[in-house]
């Protein structure tokens, strides 16, 4: 008879243990923390590949065109993504980008370019749950959806308001939520049946949006004054207010689904709100106009890019501070997370 070594019985038992408890509770197991981190570095046209571990920038991908704002990694962590937006802001007058960028980790090169067949100002990729990647494409209304093995352009759902600058989906998959930056307002859309199910009045002025965890609601700032504002998603309507120190920016839930941490671009914070609550728990000071907040998967650190100082931001979620800096590109914007390969 085999005799199994006590490392083998412990790993056995470990996974067990923790199969036992994703089957009560529901809640996902937790996921590697290995990987590198993706910053689009909009000023100076490149995509950083940042090693965490190392706290350092190690390379650079020239962009294709002018110039891309933000970036989406494959769940395998093999493929980046990076829509080439313009050289404008939203709404604001300049070049109108048509193209995505695809480009190989692992060698730091383009591999291919989607072109999605005229003037669309792609802004925002997200990966849904059926391996497709939906993107954000401004002038047309529209977020278009592209089969990742293929490179193609597959659907164009309508979002039926202007200016659809982000893009938020359910875990499921049957849900999209788009920022409808200067219209102030929220596009909730049936993807399945490509179709808008409401537009949701928000503000005069609005940016950027993400999901709780359970995906009960949404958040959406205020861009002329210091709130967020919190979505029912089951009656598609702003419930409440959050107060915030100052005008926020980017959005993002920890993964354990207890805080949201939000950009304070007004006044260079960090905002922790305790989503039990709905209040600012805790401010944290970052550099210069920080921009896009991303939690890591195992919920133990977060990443700020900070456009105005070529940084990136690491923050530690149990101490809540500044773990360090890291020097990134030019006006540092859009960031993701690409777990390393098994």
């Amino acid at each position: 008879m085999r005799t199994i070594s006590l490392a083998l019985l412990s790993a056995l038992s470990a996974a067990a243990a923790g199969s036992a408890v994703t089957a009560a509770t529901g809640a996902l197991p937790p996921r590697p923390s290995t990987g590198v981190l993706l910053v689009a570095n909009k000023g100076e046209h490149t995509l950083g590949i940042i090693d965490p571990a190392g706290g350092k920038q190690v390379a650079v991908v020239e962009e294709s065109g002018v110039t891309g704002h933000e970036v989406i990694a494959s769940p395998d962590g093999r493929t980046a993504y990076v829509p080439i937006y313009g050289n404008s802001g939203v709404g604001k007058p300049g070049s109108d980008g048509r193209t995505m960028d695809v480009i190989d980790i692992a060698s730091r090169k383009r591999v291919a370019i989607v072109d999605f067949g005229r003037p669309e100002r792609p802004h925002c990729a997200q990966f849904g749950p059926d391996g497709r990647l939906y993107v954000t494409t401004e002038l047309t209304n529209t977020i278009t959806v592209i089969d990742p093995r293929t490179n193609k352009i597959v659907e164009r759902i309508p979002t039926d308001q202007p200016e659809s600058h982000m893009v938020a989906l359910t875990r499921d998959g049957k849900r999209a939520y788009t920022s409808n930056v200067h219209v102030g307002t929220v596009s909730a859309i049936d993807i399945a049946a490509k179709k808008v199910i409401k537009v949701i009045p928000v503000a005069d002025y609005a940016q950027r949006i993400s999901l709780s965890v359970d995906d009960k609601w949404a958040f959406t700032a205020d861009q002329k004054e210091a709130r967020l504002a919190v979505i029912d998603t089951a009656a598609n309507a702003v419930k409440q207010w959050i107060p915030l120190p100052s005008i926020a920016y980017g959005t993002a839930p920890t993964p354990d689904g207890r805080w949201l941490l939000v950009t304070i671009i007004g006044n260079d914070k960090l905002a922790v709100v305790d989503l039990q609550s709905m209040q600012v728990a805790r401010v944290i000071d970052v550099p210069a106009a920080p921009q896009e907040v991303l939690a890591r998967p195992d919920g133990r650190v977060a990443y700020v890019s900070c456009d105005a100082s070529r940084k990136v931001a690491v923050i530690d979620l149990e101490g809540w501070k500044v773990e360090r800096l890291i020097d990134a590109g030019a006006a540092a914007d859009g960031l993701a997370w690409a777990p390393s390969r098994p």
